[in-house]
């Protein structure tokens, strides 16, 4: 998904790392694949590296687990990116969340995925998944542990846990953009337009594609995240 942030990143002179989470892409599985556990390795990941204050950029589940770590432990973040995922104690699951949620469903769900079917049913949401793309994206399918890290993950995401963070966003006082999908099928952008308003200062960027905003306007994407932080970013 990165793919074309990292080089845009690079040219303009910023240290861009884009890791993978637990089980996804090259990363091993380190189960359980918990919300909270993904937010470890997340913590792990930043100080093993010594990196920080980071402009951390967030996507889909990126944003739960990316901003409770970041309400969790105030200046690890200079800037925020905010991109298609919730951040909200009264938010609902979509229709695909909530069979993974279910028990004997979830299983029969993931247990069916192939390669092909899986690449079908993300171009039919994406116009920009390339083969290459699509092998990426299947790694994450690629054995049994790593497909039950997916439920473990949904069966984890429990609304309710974020009520301890209203209000926390706004008071970390950092630069915030938002880049949204207006055809996103998961996330409503009116969720976008929510941060907006919850955050006074925050930018909105919306674009006439689905879910996949960075994989479908990737030269655009890409150039309002450059833009944002050359003008509001902190750099290391």
């Amino acid at each position: 998904m990165w793919r074309h942030v990292l080089p845009a990143l690079g040219q303009a002179g910023w240290r861009a790392l884009a890791p993978d989470l637990p089980g996804y892409g090259d990363s091993e599985p380190d189960p359980p694949g918990t919300w909270e556990h993904h937010i470890e390795a997340l913590d792990r990941f930043v100080e093993e590296l010594g990196l920080g204050p980071v402009a951390l950029v967030t996507h889909d589940w990126g944003v739960p687990i990316g901003l409770r770590w970041v309400c969790d432990r105030p200046g690890v973040a200079s800037s925020l990116v905010i991109s298609d995922g919730g951040f909200f104690a009264d938010r609902r699951w979509h229709d695909l969340a909530n069979v993974m949620r279910t028990p004997e469903e979830g299983e029969r769900l993931i247990a069916s995925y192939t390669r092909r079917g899986f690449g079908e049913a993300l171009r039919a949401l994406s116009s920009g998944i390339t083969d290459d793309a699509l092998d990426e994206y299947w790694k994450a399918f690629a054995d049994d542990t790593r497909r039950r890290g997916h439920l473990e993950l949904y069966r984890s995401g429990d609304f309710e846990k974020l009520e301890p963070y209203a209000g926390c966003l706004v008071g970390l006082g950092v630069p915030v953009l938002i880049v949204w999908g207006a055809q996103d099928r998961f996330v409503s952008v009116k969720m976008a337009h929510r941060f907006s308003e919850e955050i006074p200062d925050a930018e909105l960027a919306v674009f006439q594609v689905g879910h996949f905003v960075w994989e479908d306007e990737p030269e655009r994407t890409a150039g309002s995240l450059v833009d944002f932080l050359e003008r509001r970013g902190v750099r290391a």
